[in-house]
């Protein structure tokens, strides 16, 4: 066959070598090699949790990187010249890996107890990186065959976590708990005011539509207000108990004085568990609530969803069935890599719902019974990753019983960490914990009596003197408009003893903190 002249000899040998399955064999098994001693080094603290690193400072390094590569063109001709071995790309790809390890925050080091990020099974990236490697995008479904089939059987399979049963219900993947709770505001919208999809919102007409969110929860369910046409000025906070939980009674009020004055409730959105502090709204009350009040319940299940899992701790999701929608992350408490997140519906019809629109390029009418299996019909996404295959394959392999495992184990170390506070002199819970968040603050002697605002201030700058010096990652958070500390137990190597040494640490870091003056 003749080639277009245009075609080099150059240029067909660099996309050959590029493509090279003996290639992509050896820089496999050099990445499999770098992430087992690195997986090492982190599991027995080696090395910083946090290499820090000014922003400015690794975006020049990553430019370095590519301009590196311009010079080498220069010299070659090209990116990857005929000439190059593949002995030598290999060596560059390892580089490139070392780069990017020493300048990664170490989730896999027990010493990480921030973020609501867990440190993944292993396994699980393997998986993903089969996805990467087929790249099997799911608009449709023969577009990604067995990457739907595996979506498929996992929403089953967590439907009946909920309880409730496919083909009544119904569900999608997507990319995080922010897309996933923007679809079910979307669908409770389309529901709830009929034409909106194709009409918009006329706020102008008469009493706007209000959105009722847990007071706690995710900043991403304003967003969601905001983006769909309801406004965040219409997002209406569901007031807290004792326990920072929606309560119920105060809701029934709430709802009762919104229609009272003519406004239509969009939905009410409960938290299991809500971000600050990891409290679980007591769903069976909110939902008998939202059924008084004909009103769509949404229960952001992101992070606590996990816990149906478990024997031990599935009553804290009591009354999760009676929800119309539930979000479920598996990139934090199944422990697989981000992004993996489930949107859940108690009726399978209205995940038709959010978007009402015919593409004839993708969708093939002669094959009606597809439309279940063609995601982009029910996701914002239309090319969309196999995000499910980390959990599938760790599921398939280790079966549910590994998952209630850690979700146990983690849950039950907070228990232990908020034990070792309470019993501290210098440190105080302010919460006891339902989850595997625990806030806190540390408060030595000098500061006991201190104004709120240098007490905040002090927990910020430990915080950061903490993180910055590698021993720890932990988060801050404010309670009450002050200031505190916030740990996620998720790390499912962590023990009690990195609990101690993470009390003592930040008790001799605040030392040198108040030697510095802080508290005056």
């Amino acid at each position: 066959m003749n080639l277009p002249t245009s075609w080099t000899t150059a240029a067909i040998d660099r996309i050959r070598a590029v493509y090279s399955p003996a290639l992509f064999e050896q820089a496999g098994q050099s990445l499999v090699e770098s992430l087992s001693r690195h997986l090492a080094r982190c599991q027995q603290s080696q090395g910083p949790v946090l290499p820090w690193s000014d922003p400015h400072t690794l975006t020049a390094a990553a430019l370095a990187s590519l301009e590196q590569y311009r010079a080498d063109a220069m010299v070659s001709g090209a990116g990857v010249s005929p000439g190059e071995t593949t002995a030598a790309a290999v060596s560059q790809f390892d580089r490139l890996v070392q780069l990017a390890l020493a300048n990664s925050i170490n989730l896999h080091d027990p010493r990480y107890v921030g973020h609501q990020v867990p440190a993944p099974v292993p396994l699980a990236s393997l998986w993903d990186a089969l996805g990467s490697a087929i790249n099997n995008p799911m608009a449709v479904y023969e577009m990604g065959p067995w990457v739907t089939a595996v979506e498929q059987a996992l929403i089953r399979t967590l439907l009946g976590q909920v309880g409730w049963q496919y083909p009544a219900s119904g569900g999608i993947v997507t990319h995080g708990a922010s897309l996933a709770n923007l679809t079910a505001i979307l669908v409770a919208r389309n529901v709830r005011l009929g034409t909106s999809w194709e009409q918009g919102l006329a706020h102008g007409s008469g009493p706007a539509p209000k959105l009722v969110v847990q007071a706690d929860a995710h900043y991403c369910l304003a967003r969601a207000a905001g983006i769909t046409g309801i406004g965040t000025s219409h997002v209406v906070p569901a007031p807290l108990d004792s326990r920072r939980r929606m309560c119920p009674q105060q809701l029934d009020e709430l709802l009762a004085g919104l229609q009272r004055a003519g406004h239509p409730v969009i939905a009410v959105a409960a938290s299991a568990c809500a971000t600050p502090i990891g409290a679980f709204d007591p769903l069976e009350q909110v939902a008998e609530v939202c059924r008084r009040h004909d009103v769509w319940l949404h229960v952001d299940a992101a992070h606590g969803g996990a816990a149906l899992l478990s024997r031990r701790h599935r009553s804290l999701l009591a009354g999760i069935d009676q929800a119309d929608s539930v979000t479920w992350d598996a990139h934090k408490m199944l422990f697989v890599p981000a992004l993996c997140a489930f949107l859940l519906y108690r009726d399978q019809r209205h995940s038709y719902e959010a978007f009402r629109q015919n593409a004839p390029y993708l969708f093939d009418p002669a094959v009606p019974g597809l439309a279940e299996f063609d995601g982009a019909l029910r996701t914002m996404e239309c090319t969309k990753r196999g995000a499910a295959l980390g959990l599938w394959g760790v599921w398939a392999m280790f079966g549910p019983g590994l998952l209630e495992d850690l979700v146990d184990l983690t849950l039950d170390l907070a228990r232990v960490f908020h034990e070792k506070l309470d019993e501290s002199a210098d440190f105080v819970p302010l919460h006891e914990p339902e989850c595997n968040i625990v806030v806190f603050r540390h408060l030595p002697a000098r500061l006991r009596g201190a104004p709120p605002a240098v007490v905040g201030e002090f927990q910020r700058r430990l915080r950061r003197q903490v993180i910055e010096a590698g021993d720890f990652y932990l988060v801050a958070t404010n309670i009450d408009g002050q200031a505190a500390l916030r740990c996620t137990l998720i790390n499912p190597l962590t023990t009690p003893d990195h609990l101690d040494a993470l009390l003592e640490t930040l008790r001799a870091t605040g030392e040198t903190l108040l030697g510095e003056g802080l508290s005056g």
